[in-house]
C-alpha cells in the first residue's frame, strides 16, 4: 500500500504538489501522509535571554555549520556546566547524544547512539526530533517515531535515565506520551513556567483542513497530560501554507516579561521558515486569546548567506550564562535533488540571538557559513 493510500487527503484538503514540482520534503512528506501532529508535554527550564536588550550584536565566535548532517537540533545547557546536544539523523534509526563545555566544542565532541530503533513494532521508524531535558533529578528524551510496519502513524515517545551523565546510565522506555487523537504528532517540548510544567507539540486535529497546528497542556509528570489541551496556532497566512499547511518544531524563551514561542511553517524545502507567537509572563498561557502571532515570519531562507529552510529551532545561553543563542538547522543550496526525505543536508548552526528596542527577538537572517564543504 502506498503511503497516500494509507493516507488519504481529507475532502476540501488542498491538491498535493503536482508533478514535475520541487518534491516536498522530509516534513512535508509525513505531513501529507497524516496531516499535522500533536506531541507530548514535559519541562525542562526555559531559556532566558541576556539582561540587556539594547546591546549592539557582536560577531558571531561560531563556527558554522556548527555540526554536519544533524537536522532538528537541541541543546540543553545544564547545571553541571556541559552542553547536551541531539538532533534528528538523516538515516531515521537512532539517538545520539554529544556533550561539551563550549558550544563550538560540540562540532567536535565525540558522539554517542544512546538508543536504536526497534527492528519490528512500535519506535520502528522515523526516529525524528528528539529533545533531551533534565526534570526532577532524571533525564528525559522525547522523540517522535512510527511502527515499523506503519511508518506514517507518527507520534511521540519518551525515554528515561536517572544517571547524572545522560551519555551513561541506561535509557529506559517510558513509552508513547497520549495525546488528545490518535493521529499524527511530533515535536514536543517542554518547559516551565510559574511553577507549572507545560508541554508544547506539533499534531494533526481530525476534520481540520491542515497538517499541524501547535498545542499546549500542562503536565501531571514528565511523561503525563494533565487538564485541556488548547491549539495555540495553525496554518492560516500565505507562508505557512506553501507546499503543506504545516506549524511545527516549537520551542520557548522567556524574556523581558514575556514569553517567546518560535515555531516552523511550511514545506522543509527553502519555503521553511520560522514564525513567532507572544504572550505576557503573567497572562493565562492555557487561554489561546491571551497569545498573539506576528502575521510575517521572523526567520527565513537568505540568497545572500546561501542558507535555506532555516527552522526547527531551540534556544540555548552563551557560556557567559547571558548571551542568548539560535540553534536550528539548514542547507547550503535551494534546488534539493530527489526525494528531500533522502537529503541528509540539513546542517545544525548557532548564531547570536538579538534582542529589539522593544523588547521583542532579533532574528535576523541565517549567518553564513564559516566552513567550506570538505574544511
Amino acid at each position: 500500500m502506498s503511503r497516500e493510500e494509507a493516507f488519504p487527503e481529507p475532502a476540501g484538503q488542498p491538491a498535493r504538489q503536482p508533478a514535475g514540482t520541487e518534491p516536498p520534503s522530509r516534513r512535508l512528506l509525513l505531513k501529507s501522509t497524516l496531516a499535522a501532529g500533536a506531541l507530548t508535554g514535559l519541562s525542562a527550564p526555559i531559556a532566558h535571554a541576556a539582561t540587556s536588550p539594547d546591546c549592539p550584536r557582536a560577531a558571531d565566535p561560531y563556527v558554522n555549520p556548527l555540526v554536519r548532517n544533524r537536522a532538528d537540533p537541541h541543546i540543553h545547557r545544564h547545571t553541571d556546566g556541559f552542553y547536551y546536544f541531539t538532533a534528528t539523523a538523516p538515516e531515521y534509526d537512532r539517538i545520539v547524544l554529544r556533550r561539551s563545555r563550549t558550544l563550538r566544542g560540540i562540532g567536535s565532541a565525540a558522539e554517542s547512539v544512546v538508543w536504536r530503533k526497534h527492528a519490528s513494532g512500535v519506535m520502528g521508524a522515523h526516529i525524528w526530533a528528539p529533545e533531551i531535558h533534565h526534570i526532577d533529578g532524571k533525564w528525559y528524551i522525547y522523540f517522535a517515531s512510527a511502527p515499523a510496519e506503519d511508518i506514517w502513524a507518527i507520534r511521540i515517545w519518551v525515554l528515561e535515565n536517572s544517571h547524572p551523565n545522560p551519555l551513561r546510565g541506561v535509557w529506559v522506555e517510558r513509552g508513547q506520551l497520549k495525546t488528545a487523537w490518535e493521529t499524527f504528532s511530533l515535536d514536543a517540548t517542554t518547559f516551565t513556567h510559574q511553577g507549572s510544567r507545560y508541554l508544547s507539540w506539533a499534531q494533526h486535529e481530525p476534520g481540520m483542513g491542515n497538517n499541524t497546528a501547535i498545542w499546549l497542556s500542562r503536565m501531571a509528570d514528565p511523561v503525563t497530560l494533565t487538564g485541556p489541551q488548547v491549539r495555540l496556532s495553525t496554518p492560516e497566512y500565505d507562508w505557512e501554507c506553501v507546499g503543506f499547511k504545516v506549524n511545527e518544531g516549537p520551542s520557548v524563551i522567556h524574556r523581558n516579561g514575556r514569553l517567546f514561542m518560535s515555531y516552523s511553517a511550511s514545506a522543509t524545502d527553502s519555503h521553511y521558515c520560522m514564525g513567532l507567537l507572544t504572550i505576557d509572563e503573567n497572562a493565562d498561557l492555557m487561554n489561546p486569546a491571551n497569545w498573539s502571532k506576528s502575521p510575517t515570519p521572523v526567520f527565513t531562507s537568505n540568497d545572500t548567506t546561501r542558507q535555506y529552510g532555516p527552522g526547527h529551532n531551540s534556544f540555548t545561553v552563551a557560556e557567559d550564562g547571558r548571551t542568548d543563542v539560535l540553534v536550528y538547522h539548514a542547507r547550503q543550496y535551494k534546488e534539493i535533488v530527489g526525494d528531500p526525505l533522502n537529503d541528509p543536508n540539513r546542517h545544525t548552526r548557532v548564531q547570536r540571538l538579538g534582542w529589539k528596542a522593544d523588547g521583542s527577538p532579533d532574528f535576523g537572517v541565517p549567518v553564513a557559513d564559516t566552513v567550506k564543504e570538505g574544511a
